[in-house]
């Protein structure tokens, strides 16, 4: 399978911004399952200061924005190949140890919601106890857009019993790793089957299986992934796995616009 992707994100403010900058993860990396045939970062209204992997292996691009701008576009594309290895990612590759993939963070600490999700977990391997979790997740709380807050836990996404990927992986996150398994969230793209245009990037989860290594599991769709899906970004929740995150001085009254394009090339 080979994927053309084209994501732009536009800020535009009412008053001018006089100091800012930005954190993007939104390059790919080549790995056995995904190979970055090319791929470009452009940027309007500021420029591109660095670039560094950090230590969840993620590349990183830090934007400034033009002092007193008012409009701020930037444009990432490429096209990819991909093999399908049913979800399996492989061994694990640092900086970052395993071991602290298994630390729960604010977002996927577990509570009664998580603890009795678990009690019905059941399979005779570890691969087949990921996926009865991954259907359990998925069946717990249903995919409904724009009902959930981009800060819920895992626990209150399993209270509302709705929400979206985010919420979907934060809670096989927790359960993972309280069953004692290293997990990740995965921010990536996603081909759709009806519609090449999205609004936002997709989500899932990574557990760290013996003999295996890292596997993707994906309980909005209810699957591992496959060749129409591509990784991006990884950490211990979507805060270090975000596509965009950053900081600026001014800037009042933002607009905010996202047009994402994935289709097979």
């Amino acid at each position: 399978m080979r994927l053309r992707i084209r994501h732009t994100t536009r800020y535009a403010f009412d008053h001018p911004v006089s100091y800012g900058l930005q954190q993007l993860r939104k390059t790919p990396k080549s790995t056995h399952q995904q190979n970055v045939l090319k791929w470009k970062t452009l940027v309007e209204g500021g420029r591109r200061e660095l670039g560094f992997e950090d230590h969840h292996n993620n590349r990183v691009e830090l934007i400034s924005f033009e002092r007193d701008a008012k409009e701020l576009i930037v444009t990432s594309e490429g096209e990819l190949s991909l093999s399908d290895t049913h979800g399996v990612v492989g061994r694990h590759i640092g900086p970052a140890p395993l071991w602290l993939y298994r630390h729960q963070t604010e977002r996927t600490r577990p509570g009664p919601g998580v603890k009795a999700l678990l009690r019905e977990v059941s399979g005779e391997t570890g691969l087949d106890r990921l996926h009865a979790l991954m259907t359990l997740v998925g069946e717990a709380v249903a995919y409904e857009v724009g009902a959930s807050h981009p800060d819920w836990t895992a626990e209150e996404a399993l209270a509302a019993g709705r929400g979206v990927c985010q919420d979907h992986t934060h809670v096989f996150i927790a359960a993972a790793r309280e069953l004692g398994y290293p997990a990740r969230y995965v921010s990536g793209y996603l081909m759709l089957d009806d519609r090449v245009e999205q609004d936002a990037m997709h989500a899932w989860a990574e557990a760290h299986v013996d003999l295996l290594g890292w596997v993707g599991f994906d309980p909005s769709n209810g699957i591992s992934p496959d060749t129409r899906y591509v990784r991006v970004a990884t950490g211990l929740d979507y805060a270090e796995a975000a596509p965009v995150t950053g900081t600026r001085i001014g800037g009042a009254g933002e607009l905010l616009d996202v047009a994402i394009e994935v289709a097979q090339q």
